[in-house]
């Protein structure tokens, strides 16, 4: 009788710890209710970060036009587009300041005396954002009022002062076209 005791005993053990498993008990653990995250959470900031301008660019269609038959005053349009992190063009607030220099001929600095700084035109109101915004080329428009000398060269530097207080760069040359 032992013996048959012994096996139905050996044979709960194991049907008992088949049915158990070797898992561990789980635990009740009650979930504390989180606030809606603000805005300016520091996470939330870094993950819109990528999509903050990076660089800008002066567009090939940027021309110097000067007075004659068709204008009334000489200017240069200057086309800006601005890129995020991930090459793409987007629109962004931030303050444009141009400056104009002579472009040196034969030298390894291209960029001469500068001839004038344009006054800064702050983009952060949407009403002015949307004022020089073009959205088929997702570009910025400029005209820049400028009285320059014909068939001479010339660097048009823009920079871009963003929110955050970064600057963007960049420089194109210009030629006068008519």
């Amino acid at each position: 009788m032992k013996k048959t005791d012994i096996t139905v005993h050996v044979f709960f053990v194991v049907l008992l710890s088949i049915v158990a498993g070797c898992e561990s008990p789980k635990r009740s653990i009650k979930k504390i209710k989180q606030p809606n995250k603000a805005v300016s959470d520091c996470n939330e900031a870094f993950a819109y970060a990528s999509y903050a301008p990076s660089k800008i660019n002066i567009m090939p269609l940027t021309e110097y036009t000067g007075a004659g038959d068709t204008e009334e005053v000489s200017h240069i349009k200057a086309y800006m587009s601005m890129l995020d992190s991930f090459g793409y063009q987007i629109r962004s607030p931030g303050t444009f300041r141009f400056e104009l220099y002579e472009k040196a001929q034969r030298s390894a600095e291209t960029k001469g005396k500068r001839i004038l700084i344009l006054p800064d035109i702050d983009l952060t109101d949407i009403v002015e954002n949307n004022h020089y915004w073009r959205d088929f080329l997702r570009a910025y428009e400029f005209c820049l009022p400028v009285d320059l000398e014909k068939n001479k060269s010339y660097i048009l530097q823009a920079t871009c002062i963003c929110p955050d207080g970064k600057r963007l760069s960049t420089e194109y040359t210009l030629m006068y076209t008519k």
